[in-house]
């Protein structure tokens, strides 16, 4: 009767008793995140429950496991086996109460500033700190576990008695890795570019959707996903329209016969943009820019609370107004002169237009 109640009190004892600490981590938390909503920490930190569970068993197994006399022959594996549990599950805590914290201080942040770049700016810089946390954790952890093998621990004098040239080889073989991965470390502390920019590389448009130690994804506005190592935005000039604030001006550009009124132009533009949601109303304009023998450049000049809004009203102002000219002053728009040139008074034409070209008077 020992040997079968023996293991049953040490295993049911090993398992019934994390599950009951990590209900009551977990009442104790709600309780407390129930008080305090102004701190989001206690309510993260209800994520821990299974890791912390997971911890607290294989730990009280790897402790009372040899009582309960059973396998003995297989002893050594199975307290290895546990080691291994043990370790990988007291890393998954630490990265679960890591991301708790930094995620507690950036909602905090946020909440406590309605400046948007400087908000993207930290969001930027928790990501990357969360994942380099996470990235030494899991050295430590698989670092952990590979001491826990004999064959490893003898090997560790011959490793460290030869770090000098495997560090230059592995410098050499890994330049470009760790290129990246500083340069990911001077974007996320440097402020050059941050999560949900809007950037322009390589004469592609887009939003930054994820930045990682080593790469860049930029998010198009046909939906595509442009990836580049980060060391791209550390050595070449790039265009971020999100830099300084989101706030944009835009033109659109017309040619129009010099004959174009200009003045009910300018008035019909302005009834354009109140009636435009994206328009932000900060500022506005047309004028001539520009003539040539044929036409006038006409600029409008318009802005925008970002730049999605100000592609919106670069479109809208271009579509009406050409549309009202169309239907109002079609004169206003260029022409291709096909009439015969006026005779000398000699009678010769000196330009005249070649015969199969059909007389067909001013366009």
């Amino acid at each position: 009767m020992e040997n079968v109640l023996r293991p049953l009190i040490v295993i049911g004892g090993s398992v019934v008793l994390p599950v009951v600490v990590g209900w009551l981590a977990d009442v104790l938390l709600r309780r407390t995140d129930e008080r305090h909503h102004e701190t989001p920490l206690w309510g993260l930190l209800r994520r821990c429950r299974v890791p912390l569970q997971v911890v607290l068993c294989t730990a009280l197994l790897r402790g009372s496991y040899r009582q309960t006399k059973i396998i003995e022959d297989h002893s050594a594996a199975i307290g290895r086996m546990l080691s291994l549990v043990l370790i990988g599950s007291t890393a998954w805590l630490v990265v679960r109460i890591a991301t708790a914290v930094v995620e507690s201080s950036y909602t905090r942040y946020a909440a406590a500033h309605r400046d948007p770049a400087r908000v993207r700016r930290v969001r930027t810089q928790v990501t990357l700190i969360q994942r380099v946390v996470t990235a030494i954790v899991g050295v430590v952890a698989v670092g952990a576990m590979l001491l826990t093998f004999p064959a490893m621990q003898a090997a560790g004098t011959s490793l460290l008695a030869s770090a000098g040239v495997l560090g230059i080889v592995a410098g050499v073989a890994a330049q470009s890795t760790l290129g990246n991965l500083f340069a990911g470390l001077q974007i996320a502390f440097g402020d050059m570019v941050r999560l949900g920019d809007t950037v322009v590389v390589d004469g592609e448009w887009g939003t930054v959707d994820e930045i990682t130690l080593t790469f860049l994804t930029v998010r198009t506005w046909d939906e595509r996903r442009i990836t580049m190592p980060v060391s791209y935005f550390t050595s070449k000039p790039f265009e971020n329209w999100s830099r300084g604030g989101a706030e944009m001006t835009g033109t659109v550009f017309f040619q129009l016969d010099h004959s174009a009124p200009i003045p009910q132009l300018r008035e019909k533009l302005h009834d354009v943009l109140r009636d435009c949601a994206a328009w932000d109303g900060r500022d506005w304009g047309l004028a001539v820019t520009d003539t040539t023998p044929n036409t006038i450049q006409v600029r409008a000049l318009v802005t925008a609370k970002d730049a999605d809004d100000i592609w919106t009203v670069r479109v809208t102002v271009r579509e009406q107004l050409v549309r009202w000219l169309t239907e109002r002053h079609p004169y206003a728009l260029p022409k291709v002169n096909t009439a015969w040139a006026e005779p000398t008074p000699n009678g010769h034409h000196p330009h005249a237009v070649s015969p199969e070209i059909p007389r067909t008077g001013r366009g």
